[in-house]
């Protein structure tokens, strides 16, 4: 079974629009949303919630479509945001109560468990919690009701490294169970590189590239060499090329690079060439 089944996606929004997007999560993984600002991230987040209705297209998680069972589906996610969004005078003992309320597996013994753990005081207001700490009652709320699945949208966005790598192991923690999933955007592509299983790139609204990291890994590399020595490569074969004058810089197919030294391709660079190619 997958966490997540998205097929021919579409949403319009004025001159913005999300176009047959399709992804595929199996259960256990982890998917990292890559894409610039503006490219349709949180829009698809949005969509997956059911926080805003999809023109066409179809949204199924644990196998059940989006639309129909969405109440009982959201029992089983957990939500973090880039700007976390608790009413400002409420406390971690607030929050308890009104998550109780609110799903039908809340845990409070976890939610204080994890307070503890990132020294968060349940007596503290909302509002006097630096952006690091409300990051981590967020993810507090979203790890205590046994929830399966994680989105999170740039939820490391404006942290400092320390914060960032601490937030990365909370993830790593959630899918040490093999049933758990996270599907998590960010344009901070070192934290998806070593966190992710699969990696999808987006672009103005369309998905450009999707698939597994240690594939799309394996598959590309860099060269250095001549324009005669790539000009006899087939173009299939060189996703991005950089010229200078002391010769080219090439991402290609690995199978193509027979011959030549080859280095290894980095998730940031790979997204970057396939965004300039897609322009």
């Amino acid at each position: 079974m997958n966490a997540i089944e998205i097929k021919n996606l579409c949403k319009s929004y004025g001159s913005f629009r999300l176009e047959n997007v399709d992804l595929t999560l199996p259960c256990g993984c982890i998917m990292g949303l890559i894409g610039e600002n503006g490219a349709g991230k949180s829009t698809t987040i949005n969509l997956l919630l059911d926080i805003i209705k999809k023109d066409s297209g179809e949204i199924r998680v644990f196998d059940k479509e989006m639309t129909a069972d969405a109440k009982e589906i959201k029992n089983d996610i957990g939500v973090v945001l880039d700007e976390p969004c608790f009413p400002e005078q409420l406390k971690g003992l607030q929050i308890n109560k009104i998550m109780k309320k609110t799903y039908k597996n809340w845990n409070e013994e976890t939610f204080f468990s994890l307070l503890k753990r990132f020294d968060i005081d349940e007596k503290k207001k909302f509002k006097s919690l630096s952006k690091g700490m409300k990051m981590k009652m967020s993810i507090a709320v979203a790890l205590s009701h046994d929830a399966k699945l994680l989105i999170l949208d740039e939820p490391t966005s404006g942290l400092d490294p320390v914060i960032r790598d601490e937030i990365v192991d909370i993830f790593y923690e959630f899918t040490r169970n093999p049933t758990n999933s996270i599907l998590i955007s960010s344009h901070i592509v070192s934290d998806l590189e070593k966190l992710c299983d699969y990696i999808a790139f987006i672009h103005k609204g369309k998905v450009i590239l999707c698939d597994e990291k240690d594939r799309l890994l394996e598959k590309y590399c860099v060269i250095h060499c001549t324009a005669e020595e790539l000009s006899q490569f087939s173009d299939d074969a060189v996703m991005h090329k950089k010229e200078s004058p002391y010769g080219v810089e090439a991402i290609v197919e690995r199978y193509a690079a027979d011959g030549f030294e080859t280095n290894p391709v980095g998730i940031e660079e790979l997204f970057v060439a396939v965004v300039k190619e897609a322009k």
